[in-house]
């Protein structure tokens, strides 16, 4: 069966910043054809990508992700019956989602009882153990239920079939981000979504070195002239500077499973799924890691973009760029290296497994540099591409039906 996969590549230069820190709070590296390279988790683009969301789709589309799930829940069941009090309604939800995701939902141990001067402590919502991604409309779906059941809503889930209920409402209509990013629930496999998308680690095209900023910051207050001389705090910051190369895949296939059963009865069969692809074309293009971006504001949009869609598997090109690039000829950046480096390989490797007319492709790029890149497509702007390939995966879903 002919398959629709989105493949994404990106070259995307950033100035000095420290996009994804480790625990030491150190730009994450990785060693790639033999050198150091600049790297940003694929987590870390993801979460910006999910983030982005917020601009580009109806809250209804999406989930939130939260080990205060209970209390999220209650907020929806206070709003369908606002006679319920607020420590009932955290209750009742801690039952409804226990039972729909098998996971236990308790009042953390650091929260509630007795403080250590006697007095009692505030009650506390209760969480799960583990962050719990469900979508607007299946927390809609699970507040509904809970106040079907208020009376007593321990023996309202001993029914299999009410049981049952809850599982399937916490397993249908999923938003976007749940279908692109899928979701695991450790206590209730059945309930897992498998990922639409996989999203590679950025990395730099070239060798790294990691510096370290030194800064100061001064007193404002200070009761003489002569007091202290010194500086009221000093500290370094490590940053590096990059041109990443990005890439992400997305299996169109695998989305429409995921959103099937979240389909509204007002529109074109294929309208979720242009829209989720839309947004994910936009988002994951247009996004940025927010890590120490007060102290860099590295706020740059890719010098090139590469879109195509396959109609048999994915494909990275990072290949191309496992011998580290080196600088221009004119002693310049990067940018212009990688941007033919690509230009050659990604013809050379579809020619050679024999898939050069298995996709469409678009160029989105920027520059001089990135000339070479204007052979592999049709050029166009970002409206104009996001337009363009939610059209192509429309038409293809429709002539699946």
């Amino acid at each position: 069966m002919t398959r629709t996969i989105i493949d994404l590549h990106v070259l995307q230069s950033v100035p000095p910043s420290n996009l994804n820190r480790d625990d030491t709070g150190t730009p994450k590296t990785a060693v790639y054809g033999g050198v150091r390279r600049a790297r940003v988790s694929s987590q870390a683009w993801k979460r910006a990508t999910r983030t982005s969301f917020h601009d580009l789709l109806d809250p209804s589309e999406l989930g939130v992700r939260t080990k205060r799930v209970a209390e999220l829940l209650a907020d929806r069941i206070h709003e369908l019956d606002p006679s319920i009090p607020q420590t009932e309604a955290w209750d009742l939800a801690a039952e409804t989602v226990q039972n729909a995701t098998g996971s236990k939902i308790e009042v953390p141990k650091r929260r509630g009882g007795t403080a250590k001067n006697g007095d009692e402590e505030p009650a506390a919502a209760p969480e799960s153990k583990y962050l719990m991604f469900l979508s607007a409309r299946q927390l809609d779906g699970l507040a509904e239920l809970a106040v079907e059941g208020r009376d007593d809503i321990k023996t309202f889930f001993k029914d299999k079939d009410t049981k049952a209920r809850a599982k399937q409402i916490a397993n249908a209509r999923h938003s976007v981000d749940i279908a692109l990013f899928g979701r695991m629930v450790a206590d209730g496999a059945d309930i897992n979504v498998d990922a639409a998308t996989q999203v590679a680690h950025a990395l730099s095209v070239h060798q790294v070195e990691n510096e370290s900023d030194y800064y100061t910051a001064v007193d404002d207050h200070k009761e003489r002239e002569d007091d202290d001389l010194g500086a009221g705090m000093i500290g370094t910051v490590e940053f590096n500077s990059a041109t990443l190369y990005r890439y992400a895949a997305l299996d169109v296939d695998r989305l429409s499973d995921n959103l099937g059963k979240g389909l509204r009865d007002d529109e074109p069969l294929t309208e979720p799924v242009r829209r989720a692809v839309e947004a994910f074309v936009e988002g994951f293009i247009t996004s940025m890691p927010t890590g120490k971006v007060n102290t860099f504001g590295n706020h740059t949009l890719p010098d090139a973009v590469v879109v195509k869609i396959r109609s048999s598997r994915p494909i990275s090109f990072v290949s191309a760029f496992e011998e580290p690039c080196k600088q221009g000829p004119d002693g310049g950046g990067f940018v212009q290296e990688a941007a033919a480096r690509l230009a050659r390989y990604v013809p050379e490797i579809e020619d050679a497994y024999g898939v050069a007319d298995d996709a469409r492709t678009w160029v989105l790029r920027v520059g001089k540099n990135t000339e070479p890149l204007s052979a592999l497509g049709t050029q166009v702007s970002l409206p104009e591409l996001v337009n363009a390939v939610g059209e192509e995966v429309a038409g293809r879903q429709e002539q699946q039906r």
